[in-house]
């Protein structure tokens, strides 16, 4: 019997040092991890700039010249502490938009709008250009998260934005009047969209990566004109 009890207790005694030494190697494997992750940056800056195009266009818009987007936020980063590598993210910041047309003049102010042939006036540039304050937010990979700028890197997510300005802006080089060598901007927001809802993905290496977007709403309010959708594709540059 007190070989039986002594045989027990040495059983229990053993499975007990094993678990404590795993339960040491877990930690330590974890604070060694933690440990990598602690010099990456959990904020950061990501800029984009890219080509803007309207989904859904018909052809009777008279689009032209190199339509462009502009975006810069500042992100927050928060790996998954069961998996590194993945994490999610989210910032605010500013996405501006720009769509160039030749011979086309839109007035913001009539409803509806009125994308009207013009081949009278001639015009350097005419653009519609769109700014929002946009609330990013991602799930991320990178496939060395213990250094961004020598990983491989994708993020899948959405952006939701308020319109914070819309206006045409004319570089008018001769009008109906044979005048010209002047800029003529009119600002005016009521025949749009002022919520955007977009989706967006991200993949690349290092700090450079490619992106796309594409908003899932209405830009134009219904009824105020035709049903684009916009959307961008261009380079990011970010450390994350």
């Amino acid at each position: 019997m007190k070989r039986f009890l002594l045989v027990i207790s040495l059983l229990v005694w053993g499975n007990f040092l094993l678990a404590q030494t795993e339960t040491d190697t877990l930690s330590r494997q974890k604070s060694r991890n933690n440990s990598q992750l602690s010099g990456r940056a959990a904020d950061h800056f990501m800029i984009q700039i890219g080509y803007n195009g309207w989904g859904g266009s018909p052809d009777s818009l008279n689009t032209g010249g190199l339509s462009r987007t502009f975006n810069m936020y500042f992100m927050f980063d928060f790996p998954f502490k069961s998996d590194p590598r993945f994490s999610a993210a989210i910032g605010a910041g500013l996405g501006t938009d720009n769509m160039f047309f030749k011979e086309t003049t839109v007035d913001l102010r009539k409803y509806p709008l009125n994308f009207a042939h013009d081949t009278i006036s001639s015009y350097k540039k005419y653009k519609i250009a769109t700014g929002y304050l946009e609330v990013p937010v991602e799930l991320r990979f990178a496939s060395n998260p213990t250094s961004y700028n020598k990983s491989f890197k994708v993020a899948l997510g959405a952006k939701v934005g308020t319109m914070i300005d819309a206006h045409t802006k004319a570089k008018i080089t001769r009008d109906t009047e044979g005048y010209g060598g002047y800029t003529r901007k009119i600002k005016d927001k009521r025949n749009f969209n002022t919520t955007r809802l977009a989706g967006t993905l991200r993949v690349g290496y290092g700090v450079f990566s490619i992106f796309g977007t594409y908003q899932f709403n209405e830009f134009i309010r219904e009824g105020a004109g035709p049903n684009v959708k916009p959307y961008s594709i261009g380079l990011t540059i970010s450390g994350l």
